[in-house]
C-alpha cells in the first residue's frame, strides 16, 4: 500500500480526531487541521502532533487566506495531495424560523462553502495526478430534511448535491467523489448544538412544543440501545481509501439505527438518477 497524503478538517474531536488516528496509524501522512491550536484546542492538538505521521495544521475554514496557507504548506512539503475528508461541521437546533439570515450563512459557511473551498484548492493537483479522493461527511438529514433541524438538513442536501454531480464529473479524470452519512453518534458536535437566534418566534411554536423533546429522547433511546460508535464512521473513512481508483460508492451510509432507511432512499434515488443522465446524453458518465 502506497503512502498517501491526506488532509482531514475539524479534527480537535469526534469523528475527525478518530479519523485522523486511524489513517495515520496505516502509514499514511496526515495532516489534522483545526481552529485555535494555541487557545482552547492547545492540549488536543498537542496530543495529536505526538503521533506518527500526524501533523496539525491551525485553520478557519471560513478564512480564505487560512485555507490556502494551510494548503500551500502541504503542496510545498508533500508535492501532492491524495485525500481530503471534509469533516468538520456544526448542526442547530430549533424550529426553522427562529433562524436569522446571518445564522443560515454561517451554517453553509462551514457546512457547504468551507469543503468547496478545499476541493477547489485540491482538484487541480488530482487531476494532474489522475488519481485522488474527496470524502465528504455528510449526514442522514441530508437525504431527510427533519423538523427542527432544518436548517441544518439544508446545508447537508446542498453539500450531497454538490458531491453526485461531482462524483460523476471527475471520476472519468481518475478522481473520486465520495459521501459517508453517519446516523446518530455521541459526539462533541451532538452536545454543541446552536439554535436559531430568533428566539421571538419560539412562542408562537407552542402547540408542537413537546416534538423536540421527543426527537432528543429518541436519539437518547438510539445511544443506548444501539450504542454506535463514532469509530465506525473513522472505519468507514479508511475503507473508502483503500478501495480502488473507480470503485468507490458514492455514498456510504454509516447508521446503525435509521441506516437501512437511509440505503433503500439512497438506492432508490441512484436507479433513478441513472436514467437521468441516461436521457440527457450522460450514460458514458456511468461507466
Amino acid at each position: 500500500m502506497s503512502k498517501k497524503v491526506v488532509l482531514i478538517t475539524g479534527t480537535n474531536s469526534g469523528f475527525g480526531w478518530l479519523t485522523a488516528n486511524s489513517v495515520a496509524a496505516l502509514g499514511h501522512k496526515v495532516y489534522a487541521t483545526m481552529r485555535d491550536t494555541k487557545g482552547k484546542n492547545a492540549d488536543k492538538a498537542t496530543a495529536l502532533e505526538q503521533i506518527e505521521n500526524i501533523t496539525v495544521l491551525d485553520v478557519s475554514l471560513t478564512n480564505e487566506t487560512s485555507v490556502k496557507n494551510a494548503f500551500d504548506t502541504i503542496i510545498a512539503t508533500e508535492g501532492r495531495i491524495d485525500v481530503l475528508v471534509n469533516n468538520a461541521g456544526i448542526s442547530m437546533f430549533g424550529v426553522a424560523e427562529s433562524s436569522t439570515t446571518e445564522d443560515v450563512q454561517n451554517m453553509f459557511d462551514v457546512n457547504f462553502i468551507a469543503p468547496w473551498r478545499l476541493m477547489k484548492l485540491a482538484l487541480p493537483f488530482m487531476r494532474k495526478q489522475s488519481e485522488g479522493l474527496i470524502i465528504n461527511v455528510s449526514s442522514g438529514w441530508g437525504r431527510f430534511s427533519a423538523p427542527f433541524t432544518v436548517v441544518y438538513g439544508a446545508s447537508k442536501f446542498a453539500l450531497e448535491g454538490l458531491s453526485e454531480g461531482l462524483h460523476y464529473e471527475v471520476r472519468p479524470l481518475g478522481v473520486d467523489v465520495a459521501i459517508i452519512q453517519p446516523g446518530a453518534f455521541p459526539t462533541e458536535m451532538s452536545q454543541k448544538i446552536q439554535t436559531g437566534s430568533d428566539t421571538s418566534v419560539v412562542e408562537d411554536y407552542k402547540a408542537i412544543a413537546d416534538v423536540p423533546n421527543k426527537l432528543f429522547a429518541a436519539i437518547g433511546q438510539i445511544f443506548e440501545t444501539e450504542k454506535p460508535n463514532p469509530q465506525d464512521v473513522a472505519d468507514a473513512v479508511v475503507k473508502l481509501i483503500n478501495l480502488p481508483k473507480g470503485q468507490r460508492p458514492l455514498r456510504t451510509v454509516v447508521d446503525p439505527s435509521t441506516g437501512e432507511i437511509i440505503e433503500t432512499a439512497n438506492e432508490a434515488v441512484k436507479v433513478e438518477y441513472e436514467k437521468v443522465l441516461t436521457a440527457y446524453g450522460m450514460k458514458e458518465l456511468l461507466a
